[in-house]
């Protein structure tokens, strides 16, 4: 099936075949030795240097031909650079009609080029590269979306719809440069907080993608066929219990940035697919985890933005102050007037209905707890919050609280409103954990699609003994949104899903 071209298209066709036509390779195979790029060069640059030959490359994105004279834009991996060309200096003589029909016709906006030349301040006071050799290096067959400021400063023609951006995010990378600089600090984050491990002495490591068995977290798995071995397996939804099984296997603190993958719905801070980061430390407890994870959150924001602060759609969000922590009966039961932890489910239910908290059957006293809490206490909890132990039915892979059976040693940290991390004390006691599985296969029974699987051959590691241990599991993507001051998830994903494109 032929595609049909723009007339834009089929200009920039013609312009390639006129380019060979001419002797020039639009897609040539060599190297172009990159000397300089355009952060550097505005740095580096004294008036009272000699001038000396640099070489760099980038994507033309403007160019301005005025007579005998031209200057353009490139752009490169650290940004634009104006470059000036002379006639008389690349097309002597007779090349003076190629010169005009290259600059005016053969060469358009997106196409890359390599330049040599010497830098100079223009009398405008702008540091810009004399060309003195041009080499083309790659051919742009798509004209690239070109924003227009009218008079009274209005955009037109903007690339900023969120579905194009999502799908095409290589134009909009090109064309929109802070969505570079958002995955630039998502680099820096990641960077910061895996030096933070390091410099503690815990081990990274890879546990596996694909597992016959979906546990860590209350999740609807994605399936697959394992062909060789004629078997379903599950797309992790949680790293958890394999990490776990190191500690049994003697590693004192282990973590894994991990591609983990949840077959549910999709929102703001929710993608299939997304980036966690879990975190195990033997003989520690979730006491001392918070204080920890306080420390390695400045950390990481101070390594993302300069300091411990940060604004999220206009909110101050303050990392560098100590973290508020509350409970979370406690702060359901300061909004409602109500003791969840002492209620049964049907008051629960009831108090859910009198809120406005949306319900099914399939939910237990667990579940209806998370609900009320999710719908009256979170959206409020904008400073970063610890909220601590939870309701023992909502936690089966955390151990009981030292004080009161019925809760579990746990927190998770609440930033602008959102969930961003989830921390145990880890439960080690295997026949607990037997009977822990055991009630959420009964939840499954009821209709929870998101109650977790038995894992028999977890248990049998629990079984040789796991010590006392501290783990926590940290939202990569929703820290990034949090620090790079994004409202949406997929903002911070390069390429999220989407529904698949309809080819004509």
């Amino acid at each position: 099936m032929t595609e049909t071209l723009s007339e834009q298209e089929l200009i920039r066709r013609e312009a390639l075949r006129k380019l060979r036509d001419m002797g020039i390779e639009p897609f040539p195979a060599a190297e172009f030795p990159v000397s300089a790029y355009s952060k550097a060069i505005q740095s580096e640059f004294r008036d009272e240097d000699e001038p000396k030959t640099i070489t760099m490359a980038g994507r033309v994105m403007s160019i301005r031909v005025m007579g005998k004279a031209a200057f353009a834009v490139l752009r490169d991996a650290q940004g634009d650079q104006q470059i000036y060309i002379m006639r008389d200096d690349i097309a002597p003589g007779e090349d003076k009609a190629m010169y005009n029909e290259f600059f005016k016709k053969l060469l358009n906006l997106g196409d890359f080029i390599g330049v040599k030349g010497f830098v100079f301040r223009t009398r405008t006071g702008e540091i810009t590269v004399h060309v003195k050799e041009i080499t083309f290096l790659s051919k742009s067959l798509r004209p690239l979306p070109t924003p227009k400021t009218d008079e009274d400063g209005n955009v037109h023609d903007a690339f900023n719809d969120p579905e194009l951006r999502y799908r095409m995010r290589y134009v909009d990378l090109i064309v929109n440069p802070q969505v570079k600089e958002t995955f630039l600090k998502r680099t820096r984050i990641f960077n910061a907080m895996r030096e933070c491990f390091q410099q503690a002495g815990y081990i990274e490591v890879d546990t596996p993608v694909m597992q016959p068995i979906p546990g860590g977290a209350a999740a609807r798995p994605f399936v697959t066929h394992h062909n060789a071995l004629d078997t379903e397996f599950y797309l992790r939804i949680a790293n958890e219990l394999y990490l776990k099984r190191l500690i049994v296997g003697g590693f004192d603190g282990v973590f894994e940035f991990s591609r983990n993958f949840r077959n549910e719905g999709m929102d703001r801070t929710h993608n299939p697919e997304f980036t966690i980061m879990e975190l195990y430390v033997a003989y520690k407890d979730y006491r001392w985890m918070m204080d920890f994870i306080e420390g390695v959150f400045r950390t990481v924001a101070t390594a993302a933005n300069g300091s411990a602060t940060a604004t999220f759609q206009g909110k101050p969000i303050d990392f560098g102050k100590p973290f508020q922590r509350i409970t979370m009966c406690g702060a359901i039961q300061e909004k409602t007037g109500v003791d969840v932890l002492n209620a049964d489910e049907r008051a629960i239910g009831e108090l859910c209905k009198k809120h406005g908290v949306e319900i099914t059957a399939s939910m237990g006293k667990g579940k209806l707890i998370d609900e009320l809490f999710s719908e009256l206490v979170q959206p409020e909890l904008v400073q970063p919050t610890f909220v601590m132990d939870f309701p023992l039915e909502m936690s089966p892979l955390c151990k009981k609280h030292r004080d009161d059976d019925r809760l579990t040693e746990r927190f998770e940290l609440y930033v602008a409103g959102f969930e961003v991390g989830n921390a145990y004390s880890e439960l080690n006691d295997p026949i607990d954990q037997r009977e822990r599985f055991e009630a959420q296969l009964k939840l499954m029974e009821r209709g929870d699609d998101e109650a977790m699987y038995l894992d028999r051959d977890f248990l049998r590691a629990l079984e040789y003994g796991m010590p006392p241990t501290s783990g926590i599991g940290i939202g990569m993507d929703r820290l990034v949104m949090l620090l790079t001051d994004n409202p949406a998830i997929q903002e911070v994903l390069l390429f999220p899903q989407m529904r698949p494109e309809k080819w004509d």
